[in-house]
């Protein structure tokens, strides 16, 4: 009878150590099933960075984000709009050589399509004239070249204070750093995106300045950040040419549409 009580004494733990490991197996399926919507909520989050859209969802792999183009800062390219008696506000910047140029910021109707799982592309593709990403207010960054692809050296005496301009249709942009973004968020910043899906840094990290010499050709590199603890290539915006991409997109980019 011992004999016996023993057997079944040792059946007894093997079924239960059976029925627990089938138990655990079952429920694998169910926790991977959540890693999707997990990850989606988090590249949702950081897209909600960009404060100044006016919707921002995700459809497949891309992220949409839509914007007004308005920028949240005063500006003199605001004289004589609908906004002005709020938003307008003459030059008070350093450039003793600058002039208004005859655009007045106008309400556009950009759409992003942005990837959320952004990876480097096989080729890279030259950034386009025109939005080549989105700040966190909403306003488009433009690459380093004025229209005909010439260089920013005479444009860039029209940037307003907060180093900004619109174009003929009234499409408010930055080519160089947001100073108004830099100044509230920290010249450390995570300052938006590119249409690639790879982020854009301020002008410092780590508490020194970011120069050229310190980023690859596409004016970018990789570690961690604070919203990227795992690490990720970004881009950083730099006080000299081409300020804020090289030699094209490090990634495949999304699009943009009107």
């Amino acid at each position: 009878m011992k004999k016996l009580s023993t057997t079944i004494g040792i059946l007894t733990i093997v079924v239960a150590i059976f029925m627990a490991c089938s138990k655990e197996e079952t429920a694998t399926p169910s926790s991977s099933q959540n890693t999707t919507p997990s990850n989606v909520t988090t590249s949702l989050e950081i897209f909600k960075n960009i404060y100044g859209a006016t919707e921002v969802y995700i459809d497949g792999n891309y992220a949409v984000i839509k914007t007004n183009g308005l920028p949240d800062h005063k500006s003199p390219y605001y004289k004589d709009t609908q906004w002005a008696n709020t938003m307008y506000e003459a030059y008070n910047g350093t450039n003793t050589k600058f002039g208004l140029n005859p655009n007045r910021i106008a309400t556009q109707s950009l759409v992003f399509k942005i990837p959320i799982s952004p990876v480097k592309a096989a080729k890279s593709s030259a950034t386009p004239l025109g939005p080549i990403g989105v700040s966190l207010n909403g306003v488009p960054f433009f690459n380093q070249y004025a229209a005909m692809n010439a260089p920013l050296t005479n444009e860039v005496n029209g940037f307003d204070q907060y180093g900004g301009h619109p174009q003929q249709q009234g499409q408010y942009h930055y080519h160089v750093e947001p100073t108004y973004l830099t100044t509230k968020k920290g010249k450390d910043a995570l300052l938006g995106f590119l249409l690639d899906g790879f982020p854009v840094y301020g002008p410092m990290e780590k508490g020194k300045t970011v120069t050229n010499a310190d980023l690859d050709g596409y004016h970018g590199h990789s570690h961690a950040t604070t919203e990227y603890p795992n690490g990720i290539y970004h881009y950083h915006i730099t006080d000299a040419d081409p300020y804020l991409n090289g030699n094209g997109f490090y990634g495949t980019a999304g699009t943009v549409s009107k």
